[in-house]
């Protein structure tokens, strides 16, 4: 199935910033936003460093409100897709999302609705676009534009590598080459040449807004063991009173530490998995309207949370890339004010982090196992969950969760889909050898290896200030220190 591109007729030399004043609740501009919208409103292909913060969404809402056609958002964010189209519609865009935590009914609803021109602005994941149904309800649309979100997910050198994020290109031809806004807040040199050539599209411009946080004062502690860290979280909190966020990798350390902190009558809020997403919900909302809330939270937190005063944020874990790293203290500042962002590095959290991506890529053996499991013993299955799966792969680690990775894997290869059972997912077809070969396991595996030892040497490095090594592994070149990290202020920077 593939379809013809057609541009709408624009008025020439039009004024952004006025429509922007018509359209939208904003005084004007930020950063690079000007820049980038007038390629879009021409009908360039690019791409764009955003950093955390600088309001990359106005990027594709602006002309999906404003400009006749389709605006397609390809995202890996799930988890943020609904709050995204909520934020779309205040600004009066009809917007909805296709995902995999749709019914079936409300899929083709939304489907159907789609076909007949009713939204300006859907957000999809790329797994999406293997569905027939899906291609025929964008069929006869215009795509104005296509908007691809996290774009650092195309390349498997990236920290968030997703194997269908690579067959975008492809995607891309079969809606006729629309034009197209690839978009990143972390991305090499190597990532960024990698975006457009998956994207078919290697000479489009490149737009940086910059990476520059010289507002953030990084530090790292050589810490060992959890009761070291807590008594560092106290310090800090009390040497910085203002909002706060404290990362876990892992929910059994953030539990601990909540429950040491709730003895010793420290106030704060929690958020991760294991909460109902009432209570997640609940506890985001407390976050965002408090004056001066101290979270404690996993890694995930903080996507598309808009609170710009942060002015505290640790890391109880080492993350498993500068990428990462660098995105998630990208939360904290983003009013442009002094904020403090500290790294707890504990040797023990290296081992952590490497079986965590040895666990994310099971070998195909065991994927095929865990589809056996669900198909053939389903009775169990719904009655145990994951707790009968694990125990039917003979876990010896409580911290192995190969399981829920090669549930999620099957998911996303089409073999699982969202279901009413006990257990969430249904079986639908056997993995198959040419999925296997497409996810390239062992590459990414060691590709993400070598970026947890480049963590690891920034970690651990004195010889160079910390914030200027970042910048030189994007590729930016930058020689002033800055003098807030530990290594500057160390050696009177």
């Amino acid at each position: 199935m593939n379809w013809k591109f057609e541009p709408s007729i624009l008025i020439p030399m039009v004024d952004l910033k006025q429509l922007l004043e018509q359209n939208f609740p904003f005084p004007g501009f930020r950063g690079e936003q000007e820049a980038i919208l007038r390629k879009v409103w021409a009908n360039e292909d690019l791409l764009a460093l955003m950093p955390t913060g600088m309001g990359k969404s106005l990027c594709f809402q602006f002309p999906a409100k404003i400009r006749d056609g389709l605006v397609v958002v390809i995202s890996p964010l799930i988890a943020l897709m609904q709050d995204q189209v909520f934020k779309a519609q205040e600004l009066g865009i009809s917007a909805t999302f296709l995902s995999s935590t749709l019914t079936r009914d409300e899929r083709e609803l939304r489907q159907s609705r789609l076909a007949k021109g009713e939204y300006k602005l859907l957000y999809v994941t790329p797994e999406r676009f293997r569905k027939p149904e899906f291609l025929s309800a964008i069929k006869d649309r215009l795509i104005q534009l296509l908007a691809v979100d996290e774009a650092h997910c195309i390349s498997q050198w990236g920290h968030d590598f997703r194997p269908d994020y690579s067959r975008l290109g492809e995607f891309r031809a079969i809606l006729g080459n629309p034009p197209t806004l690839a978009l990143t807040a972390t991305a090499t040199p190597e990532v960024q040449k990698d975006i457009l050539q998956n994207l078919k599209m290697a000479e489009a411009e490149i737009i940086s807004a910059g990476i520059e946080r010289p507002n953030l004062g990084l530090s790292v502690h050589d810490v060992y063991g959890l009761d070291e860290k807590i008594r560092a979280i106290v310090g800090l909190r009390h040497q910085h009173p203002g909002t706060a966020i404290i990362y876990c990798s892992l929910i059994q350390t953030l539990k601990k530490i909540s429950s040491s902190l709730h003895r010793m009558g420290v106030e704060h809020l929690v958020y991760h998995g294991d909460l109902s997403p009432q209570d997640r919900k609940r506890n985001q909302k407390k976050f965002i309207s408090d004056e001066a809330p101290l979270m404690i939270a996993t890694p995930a937190f903080g996507l598309g949370i808009d609170k710009n005063n942060v002015r505290l944020l640790v890391h109880t874990e080492m993350p498993n890339a500068i990428e990462s790293y660098f995105q998630e203290v990208g939360r904290a500042g983003r009013d442009g004010k002094e904020s403090f962002c500290h790294l707890f590095y504990d040797q023990d959290d290296v081992t952590i982090q490497m079986e965590f991506l040895k666990w994310s890529h099971p070998e195909p053996e065991f994927i095929r196992k865990v589809y056996q499991l669900i198909e053939e013993k389903r009775m169990q299955v719904d009655q145990d969950g994951f707790d009968f799966l694990r125990e039917q792969m003979n876990f010896k680690n409580r911290r192995d969760f190969r399981v829920e990775a090669a549930v999620s894997i099957l998911e996303r290869w089409g073999c699982l889909e969202k279901s009413d059972d006990p257990f969430p997912f249904a079986c639908v077809h056997e993995p198959t050898d040419e999925q296997f070969k497409a996810e390239n396991g062992a590459e990414i595996l060691k590709a993400q290896n070598t970026k947890l030892l480049k963590m690891v040497q920034w970690c651990t490095q004195d010889a160079e200030c910390r914030l200027n090594r970042i910048y030189h592994y994007f590729g930016h070149n930058h020689e002033t220190p800055c003098g807030k990290c530990d290594y500057c202020l160390s050696a009177g920077q």
